[in-house]
This record gives structure tokens, sequence and C-alpha cells, in this order.
């Protein structure tokens, strides 16, 4: 019998985060507290930015975004936003996309598995993404549990089941 296996990603879901994004423009756009704040919201490339004319409704529409993609499914470890910073009378947060596994977090992630996990599992790594096989698909079912479970400071995906 062959060796089954997964894949271990950490992916941004670009359709998902962008209509996100579109529900969180048009809540500021409309609600009466946001009104006439400067607020605004944008997707450039890999961050989003935020800019308001207060340093609290800047903080207040971050938690709009935010709520957004929770409600979409985007995992919030997917950003990593800044603190307000001052550029002239406007104040700017700043959330660069974090995606893919770097080389360091797939090598936490092997050792726990390697230390925790059952003993037919192999890891390797393979370039930002960690393929786990095993001839046991038992055993790659409590894997995935087990890294559902970790505790991690990066989003966790599981594609490619064979």
């Amino acid at each position: 019998m062959a060796d089954s296996s997964f894949d271990v990603v950490s992916k941004i879901d670009r359709m998902e985060l962008d209509n996100a994004i579109n529900q969180a423009i048009r809540e500021i756009d409309t609600r009466f507290d946001f009104k006439n704040t400067g607020a605004k919201i944008e997707l450039v490339g890999e961050k989003i930015n935020i800019e308001a004319d207060t340093e609290e409704r800047a903080k207040a529409t971050l938690d709009v975004v935010k709520d957004k993609l929770i409600k979409r499914g985007v995992s919030l470890k997917h950003i990593d936003p800044g603190e307000p910073q001052l550029s002239g009378k406007i104040y700017k947060i700043s959330c660069p996309l974090k995606e893919g596994i770097s080389t360091e977090n797939a090598k936490k992630i092997a050792k726990f598995l390697r230390d925790e996990g059952p003993k037919s599992i192999k890891s390797q790594i393979q370039g930002d993404e960690l393929r786990v096989t095993s001839k046991s698909r038992d055993d790659l079912q409590e894997a995935i549990a087990m890294i559902k479970d970790g505790k991690w400071d990066f989003a966790v995906q599981f594609v490619n089941f064979r």
C-alpha cells in the first residue's frame, strides 16, 4: 500500500479577504459613529491600510475589519496590525498580510509531530509548506487533530490529502 499524505500550509483565501474588506468598507460608510471621521480602509497588494482622523477611530476601524475577517472565516493570525501612526493630521494603521509557513515554523511543526505524534509519521519541508506522510490514514488524522490543537502563532490549513 502506498503512503498517504497531506500538506500543512498557511494561505489566505483571497476571495474571502476581499469580501471581508468590502463589507468593512460598507459598514464604515453607513455607520453613524463613523460619519465625518475620515475613516478609510483599502487593500493594497499584501497590506491593509486604515486611516482615520483620530487614534480611537483608527482602532475602531481596525476592530470592524477584524470582525468582518472573523465572520468570513479568515484567521486573524494572517494580519499583523501595527500601532496607529500620526501622519500629518491623519492616523494610519498598516496591517501587512502574513502568508506561507516559514522554514523555522515548519521545523517547529515537524519537531512537534516527531516528539508528540504517532511514530509512523514522516514530515518534509517543501518551500512554504510541510508535507506529512504515513502508511496509516488514522495516524494522519491524529496528526491533523494534534496540529489543529497546537498553539501556533500562524494560521494552518490542510490540503492535498492523498
